[in-house]
């Protein structure tokens, strides 16, 4: 079972979508008689990874408090399980006009979060056998953060920080700002729990070995070459103090399989939560 985002979070971004949706009221499900019971079913036009479920749910839980109209949903798979093309994903049975008006935000919500985490399975797939943990960033869809780094745990990914608060990570324009690698991190051991790990992006090798002499918990090799990150892999091997390693830039499906081989910890990728795409469902009505 997959860590949840909190209720809270998901409750807020469903109302704002509905909210979005809806505004002053669903003027063409109003002309569907209010008593019409319905069963549909909702159907996978595609191979993916199912995730999204809860935020699923949560739009006909939300639209049963300000209709009174319950919608039974019935799932048929799991968060975090593969499905096929023209798979019957769940079934819903209750008012039409409920069902009418929250089927697009509620297949919004899911088409989204299981397209991220589809790709976050695609990318896991080419690491199998090594010991490198796929990692999100934070290219996420506004409003979407916390459902998207849990789609990504559904596909198989790890999440970095959740966002500027839990995390150090010092990159060009902070190291800029502050006058040197080496002053960059000084600042950020006397001004920061000393739990918390202390990330710096690198470009060049020079500013790795500053970077280690100054000891940087994790340096994350931005752009560089195989050749460049073989040399990065040496030279951390070589100190006295050593890094994880996290590579970022220029990650794709081919470079992953020599990625995966050349020594470092992590990759990190903003593909599978701004590259995604969206998984076709369809929702079908019995006659």
């Amino acid at each position: 079972m997959f860590s949840m985002p909190p209720y809270s979070i998901i409750q807020s971004q469903v109302s704002q979508a509905l909210a979005e949706d809806i505004g002053s009221g669903d003027i063409t499900a109003a002309l569907i008689p209010k008593n019409n019971k319905i069963t549909a079913h909702l159907m996978c036009r595609e191979k993916a990874v199912l995730c999204g479920t809860s935020w699923f749910d949560e739009v006909f839980r939300q639209l049963k408090a300000l209709s009174d109209t319950a919608t039974q949903v019935h799932w048929h798979v799991n968060d975090g399980e593969n499905i096929t093309e023209d798979q019957c994903i769940c079934t819903l049975n209750g008012n039409a006009q409920a069902i009418l008006t929250g089927e697009r935000t509620a297949m919004n919500f899911l088409q989204t979060l299981s397209g991220t985490a589809t790709i976050t399975a695609e990318y896991v797939k080419h690491l199998e056998g090594s010991q490198v943990k796929l990692l999100d960033t934070r290219k996420t869809i506004p409003g979407l953060r916390e459902a998207q780094k849990y789609a990504v745990r559904c596909g198989g990914g790890y999440n970095h920080r959740h966002g500027l608060f839990d995390g150090i990570l010092i990159k060009e324009n902070h190291i800029m700002a502050a006058g040197s690698i080496s002053l960059a991190i000084q600042s950020a051991r006397d001004n920061s729990p000393h739990t918390l790990k202390i990330e710096v992006e690198v470009e060049t090798l020079e500013e790795l070995q500053e970077a280690l002499t100054a000891r940087a918990d994790i340096l994350l090799l931005d752009n560089m070459s195989n050749k460049m990150l073989e040399q990065a892999v040496q030279l951390n091997q070589l100190s006295p103090y050593q890094a994880k390693l996290e590579v970022s830039g220029n990650v794709t499906y081919k470079r992953l399989n020599d990625l995966r081989h050349i020594g470092i910890d992590y990759i990190s990728t903003g593909a599978i939560t701004k590259h995604l795409t969206a998984t076709d469902f369809s929702l079908r009505f019995e006659q």
